[in-house]
């Protein structure tokens, strides 16, 4: 069983192709773009509907947050590497 199920049947998160990470599935909406249904957060959706600056500001947060995540990702497999 994966932390991202409950019985290995029902999802509890789903990836937000927008923010590029995964949230609870009540966090999420179902849209429809030119290639076809996808799921994005509310949190994003809201973002994108207050105007340029807040887009914005919501992207360079997500952007930082997956900057730190990949560096920190990338440290710990340095470190993972050197204790062999």
């Amino acid at each position: 069983m994966t932390p991202e199920t409950i019985d290995d049947t029902k999802p509890v998160t789903k990836f937000c192709y927008h923010c590029r990470s995964h949230h609870p599935i009540e966090e999420m909406r179902q849209i429809s773009t030119k290639t076809g249904k996808r799921w994005r957060c509310i949190r994003s959706i809201e973002a994108t509907q207050k105007g340029p600056e807040a887009r914005a500001e919501f992207g360079r947060r997500v952007s930082e947050m997956n900057t730190t995540e990949s560096k920190n990702h990338a440290r710990r497999m340095n470190e993972l590497r050197q204790d062999k």
